[in-house]
């Protein structure tokens, strides 16, 4: 219930703010904690590594392209790159390819990883959003926590007023004989617990000063304060709903239900992701490739221009024994070396085809993975019902609170109504004579007693009542005091 309370305060400042530059309003206090508070920098971190997480997803469904390439020397018996023949040389040689694949089937585990990526992005929202509601849950206590010392210190130094001038009229009492010495001396003792009291009560608000500006990371502590202001009873009309409703307004706007359904969901996905590895995958691919080597040379066989024609004999006569002569052409051979965009022409290549996978055995990994992702989902689905169970108790239990804040309250003013009029009887009478110094004390410490009771039920019944407004589903913005 904790954490729902934390907008109760965040809105206050729907009040008029007033004070100097260097009060704080809690809508400043609550801003600057969020805004500075490193937890939350951390979360929102997982915030942008969602983003990624579906970036990545949106990126399986695209084709895949790599480049490579390769430049290495051999030395010794090796085998020329265009001849084939084993030479006894030091070469060089290089080359290029480069392949396209696509996923063509995969047993939809992309649509699922996508799936999942946007769960994950609107978990780890609510995941902030939560976070912010606990700090400012925390800084609101805080600053009730001021205001509240800060009412009692008012209540204990205008009633010390109240004894001050309360001596000075037993003294004159005491100095005529209307009442004994030791009525003076009561009345003194009861000035000095008060002034102890006084005291106290500055320190506690000092101290909670402290408390609220080390948690805004505050380092002039001297110079820190809040702007007090009157926060007034609005909303109890809440109150006329039954639990029930309330309970049903929650399910639909509570963080803790939604991070919880969302985790669900996205066990589901890892469920159907990890069943997608039993099934067949096709891709399909296409590769480019082509090499070159340095010193490549060409072979051409040609006619030889100076000498173009050769006399060879080219048989016998039969019966004579003469022999045949002939011109024939002269060829000869010639090498060129080859260039490297020519050699990277001459050489490339392409292949291209489907690749088809079939799980079949693979030591139970995928059964296994398939298993733990079940076991995950069960542990999922009793947390949403142990969180459901939860915020069912947190409704009923904030609205049993609210109901006995109110109680309580309507009783603190009763309270003082009453002990005003018997604080003034017991006055009348002990400046009478007709009662003594201690009676007159219990009389005036009741009464005081009873105040700071007021204003510690009057907070505490606001506080409520913002706390169910929240499980209600009223926005955090129309929160009205």
């Amino acid at each position: 219930m904790k954490k729902l309370v934390s907008l109760c305060f965040t809105l206050l400042i729907a009040i008029a703010a007033y004070g100097q530059d260097q009060n704080w309003t809690l809508q400043q206090c609550v801003q600057h904690a969020i805004d500075n508070n490193i937890t939350i920098k951390q979360t929102e971190l997982d915030q942008e590594s969602a983003a990624i997480d579906r970036k990545g997803a949106i990126g399986n469904f695209l084709p895949r392209l790599n480049g490579s390439a390769s430049n290495n020397w051999n030395s010794g018996l090796t085998p020329n790159i265009t001849t084939g023949i084993l030479e006894s040389q030091t070469i060089r040689n290089s080359s290029y390819s480069v392949t396209a694949g696509v996923r063509i089937f995969g047993g939809l585990a992309n649509i699922r990883t996508l799936d999942r990526a946007d769960l994950s992005k609107i978990a780890a929202d609510y995941n902030v959003a939560r976070l912010k509601d606990d700090i400012a849950l925390n800084v609101a206590v805080s600053y009730l926590g001021i205001l509240l010392n800060k009412e009692n210190l008012k209540v204990l130094e205008a009633q010390n007023t109240v004894t001050q001038e309360q001596i000075e009229q037993t003294l004159l009492l005491v100095d005529g004989g209307v009442l004994p010495r030791g009525d003076l001396l009561e009345i003194q003792a009861t000035n000095a617990g008060e002034q102890q009291n006084i005291v106290a009560a500055k320190n506690a608000v000092t101290i909670s000063l402290i408390n609220l500006a080390q948690l805004l990371n505050v380092e002039d502590y001297k110079n820190f304060d809040i702007a007090e202001q009157d926060y007034n009873l609005i909303g109890e009309e809440v109150l006329d709903n039954i639990p029930e409703v309330i309970l049903d307004k929650a399910k639909e706007t509570r963080f803790d239900l939604k991070i919880a359904e969302q985790n669900l969901e996205i066990a589901k996905k890892d469920l159907q992701i990890s069943k997608s590895s039993l099934t067949p995958t096709l891709d399909g691919f296409f590769n480019y490739n082509t090499r070159e080597q340095g010193g490549a040379v060409s072979f051409n066989e040609g006619i030889d221009a100076t000498n173009p024609f050769l006399t060879q004999n080219i048989g016998v006569v039969e019966g004579t024994g003469e022999n045949v002569i002939a011109q024939v052409p002269n060829t000869v051979v010639t090498t060129q070396d080859l260039g490297f965009i020519e050699q990277l022409y001459l050489n490339d290549g392409i292949s291209y085809g489907l690749s088809l996978n079939v799980p079949i055995f693979n030591g139970w990994s995928v059964k296994n993975q398939v298993k733990r992702s079940e076991i995950n989902l069960r542990r999922l689905e009793f947390v949403k019902e142990q969180a459901e169970l939860d915020l069912e108790t947190a409704v009923y239990q904030a609205y049993t609170d609210a109901k006995a804040a109110k109680e309580a309250y309507t009783a603190a003013q009763t309270s003082v109504v009453s002990q005003n009029l018997a604080y003034d009887y017991a006055k009348e009478r002990y400046n009478n004579g007709l009662t003594n110094a201690f009676d007159f004390s219990q009389a005036k410490f009741r009464y005081d007693n009873a105040q700071i009771e007021l204003t510690r039920s009057k907070y505490d019944y606001i506080f409520r009542i913002k706390v169910l407004e929240l499980y209600f589903g009223v926005p955090a913005t129309e929160l009205k005091f």
